[in-house]
């Protein structure tokens, strides 16, 4: 059985002691995906969403929600963010986000670059929401799926 290092040897959650790790460049990646009806989708390319430019919009909050991580995941230290990345590739059948994260320092940088990725993809989802509705306030065709870390590098200590 793996060792859960956020239980102490009383099974209790604690926060991991990281201070004698070394400072090291740290980077990753992390992506995910949307899925729209394909009218939103053109909305979104010809840039005339009336909520106002959504990849931009989410580039930002991706943005903000990786300076943020440790706040609302509570295990997470936080993490001087070096650098942040929010791009967007789209297609006829969905969006995809990728949140690039880089800091200089003792943990993994993972979770920001999740917590930037999910945070994008669900700004994406609230500019767009109205028009995702069916008539019975569903969404039938709106989906995020895939969030996963696509690369995660530690540097030489």
């Amino acid at each position: 059985m793996p060792t859960f290092t956020h239980l102490n040897e009383k099974n209790e959650v604690h926060m991991v002691d990281v201070t004698p790790k070394p400072d090291v460049a740290r980077e990753a990646t992390a992506s995910g995906r949307i899925y729209l009806r394909p009218e939103t989708l053109k909305a979104i390319a010809e840039g005339t969403v009336v909520k106002g430019n959504v990849l931009a919009t989410a580039q930002v909050a991706g943005t903000m929600a990786v300076k943020q991580t440790w706040a609302i995941i509570p295990m997470c230290h936080p993490i001087p963010v070096g650098a942040v990345t929010v791009a967007f590739d789209q297609t006829a059948e969905y969006i995809e986000a990728t949140c690039r994260v880089k800091t200089f320092g003792k943990t993994g940088i993972e979770m920001e670059a999740l917590t930037g990725v999910s945070v994008a993809l669900l700004t994406v989802w609230d500019m767009v929401k109205s028009a995702e509705k069916d008539e019975a306030g569903q969404y039938p065709m709106t989906r995020i799926e895939g969030i996963h870390v696509v690369e995660k590098i530690k540097a030489a200590a």
